[in-house]
């Protein structure tokens, strides 16, 4: 890792929403805003290893956004009635398997070992029986990022130099804290968001799992970003809202890629001269008082 790492991207989880920073990240390519160091966690840690192993360029980003746009939800999240009757049985620890997923990780990061990454990769996951938080610099890279992306009771839990790790969104879903620590003078949050404007709740499992973890993901956001030192530049792009897609539904990558896209560029192009710059919705979003049912 570089001695002053200057910059830094954090990427969030987010399941399918994941798609919504390929356009965030195709607005600060265009602008020649470039990380020193990535942190990241779930869906993030996917597309942060994919920008870690690849050159700064907007080429870089495009073709992260043909991937994605290329994606549907059996490419992730292949149900199979067996599989899914033999977890709700007990008789395994999850519902989906991850061959589909590591093929897609495989596919995605261009290097053996965290280490080895032309920009410095940090992923965060949890250990499940320690419940702490780990965060992964080294070491094989395939199982770091299937580590970060273990949705618990939906992905199988990984196992790793001597550990069962799963999802990083359990302990640090937006490692902005990681960012901090490892000397980052200026932070992009790259933030998912949630599906703020659903009218009727997702139909599987999965669904209500994923965006009740969102919800929760975005609730310690607004707190996490409110600890940031002055000493350290924050800039929050702004997470889609309205937004109705569940983060289990791969098939609108192309859609909040564009729209992320766009949003983003606005955004950054009207940018105040502020030490923290947080959108506005991301103040709405969070009511620290219980509303009235």
């Amino acid at each position: 890792m570089p001695d002053d790492p200057g910059v830094a991207f954090v990427l969030s989880g987010g399941g399918s929403l994941g798609a919504i920073q390929v356009g965030m990240v195709q607005a600060l390519y265009e602008r020649d805003i470039a990380p020193d160091v990535i942190t990241a966690a779930s869906a993030g840690a996917l597309n942060g290893a994919f920008l870690a192993s690849r050159p700064t360029t907007s080429d870089t980003a495009d073709r992260l956004a043909e991937v994605w746009s290329g994606l549907d939800t059996g490419d992730v999240f292949p149900f199979s009635p067996l599989t899914a009757m033999l977890g709700a049985l007990g008789c395994q620890d999850h519902l989906v398997g991850s061959g589909k997923l590591r093929e897609l990780v495989e596919k995605w990061v261009e290097l053996d070992d965290l280490g080895q990454a032309p920009i410095p990769l940090h992923v965060i996951a949890t250990g499940l029986l320690s419940g702490a938080e780990l965060r992964l610099s080294s070491g094989p890279a395939v199982s770091a990022v299937l580590a970060s992306a273990a949705l618990p009771g939906v992905f199988p839990p990984v196992r790793r130099e001597g550990r069962v790790l799963v999802d990083g969104g359990v302990t640090d879903n937006t490692p902005v804290s990681d960012a901090i620590a490892l000397g980052a003078r200026k932070i992009y949050v790259l933030p998912t968001g949630y599906a703020c404007d659903l009218k009727e709740p997702p139909r599987s499992a999965i669904g209500v799992a994923l965006q009740s973890l969102n919800v929760l993901i975005h609730r310690r956001l607004v707190l996490d970003i409110q600890r940031v030192p002055e000493s350290v530049e924050l800039v929050v792009l702004p997470p889609l809202c309205p937004l109705d897609v569940v983060p289990v539904d791969l098939s609108y990558g192309e859609e909040l890629i564009r729209r992320s896209r766009e949003q983003s560029r606005r955004f950054l192009d009207e940018l105040p001269d502020d030490r923290h710059v947080v959108p506005e919705l991301m103040g709405r979003a969070y009511h620290p008082h219980a509303e009235s049912a």
